[in-house]
């Protein structure tokens, strides 16, 4: 899915939306992530829109050599921050981009894209193609995307794909292997802490070695 006729500059509205308040997000790894990694031996991991860095955080942890790309400075400020506190900066290199304009260097055995989603300019397929590029020989490539809306949404304009187009946008040829693609459900509490199903559509594709 392409979101070209969104107006609004990518590194503006993220860098806006981070410094407008404190912490955005939870602090706590992306359950998906935990699921699928935690069978991988550790590795160099790419961590596409890295946030506040809880992801990178728990992969470092863990004994990976992570990369945290974001496009918010103010984000990734907080999560160095946080690596720093928990003696952690040995571990991760953190570098800031727009993926519609740049992409970091370099193959990694773990590429990671939690929930890219963007109500700002953002051509999730060129970015997704370009991820798997950059997965090395025997590599996983782990995407997690929103599968429907919240349903404490009462409306929302974006358009969530589905795996099947996701994986079709990305024209992988045979040297990849589905690992798994399926819809899954996660519990989590609502804005008023009413308790909620969120689903998720979970790709993990192995790249041949």
């Amino acid at each position: 899915m392409h979101n070209d006729d969104k107006p609004e500059d990518a590194r503006r509205f993220w860098e806006e939306r981070y410094s407008s308040s404190g912490r955005t997000w939870s602090g706590r790894v992306n359950a998906q992530l935990v699921e699928a990694a935690a069978e991988l031996p550790p590795g160099r991991a790419l961590d596409l829109g890295s946030g506040e860095g809880a992801d990178a955080l728990w992969l470092a942890e863990r004994g990976w050599r992570v990369l945290a790309v974001d496009v918010s400075e103010t984000a990734l400020q907080r999560a160095s921050e946080a690596a720093a506190g928990r003696n952690l900066l040995d571990r991760i290199e953190f570098q800031c981009h727009d993926l519609n304009e740049s992409f970091p260097e370099g193959t990694f055995d773990l590429v990671s894209a939690q929930y890219l989603h963007s109500p700002a300019r953002l051509d999730r397929e060129a970015v997704l193609r370009r991820a798997a590029e950059h997965v090395a020989p025997g590599g996983v490539l782990l995407i997690v995307d929103h599968g429907e809306a919240p349903p404490w949404a009462k409306e929302h304009l974006h358009r969530f794909p589905g795996i099947e187009e996701v994986l079709a946008g990305m024209q992988l040829d045979a040297t990849w292997t589905r690992l798994r693609a399926e819809q899954v459900g996660r519990e989590t509490l609502g804005p008023d802490g009413q308790p909620a199903t969120l689903v998720d559509n979970v790709m993990v594709l192995r790249k041949a070695a």
